[in-house]
């Protein structure tokens, strides 16, 4: 299973809510030399923006997966430059208005933000 189908198949999962950050993170476990329940559970506080509207939990995962796999801080900063290009922003909060002014739904649009982040990352 690819990165993403997994991403995908977690994001569909109703017995079980996996935040956008974990569901980046989660994907990635065996390259971080963690286990998925470790990863869930590393990403378990960064939902709604670190549970506070700030960065974007998607983002933060993607930026965990660049550091546990030794990305330099050029490529992570290269990274954020393209998801802020891309998204506008890179907080919760104000990703969150943005979809809501354009009328896309929250689980629609944080399902999107975390398959653009896996499929960035690879």
């Amino acid at each position: 299973m690819t990165h993403l189908e997994k991403a995908r198949e977690l994001r569909a999962r109703t017995d079980i809510h996996f935040n956008c950050c974990q569901s980046v993170l989660v994907p990635f476990a065996r390259e971080m030399g963690l286990t998925e329940e470790q990863a869930f559970a590393l990403g378990s506080n960064f939902n709604g923006g670190m549970r506070c509207g700030a960065a974007c939990g998607a983002f933060a995962g993607a930026l965990m997966v660049l550091g546990m796999t030794n990305y330099p801080p050029e490529q992570a900063d290269a990274f954020r430059n393209k998801f802020r290009a891309e998204h506008g922003d890179i907080n919760c909060a104000a990703l969150l208005k943005a979809a809501h002014d354009a009328g896309i739904p929250r689980k629609e649009h944080c399902d999107g933000l975390v398959l653009d982040v896996v499929g960035m990352l690879g």
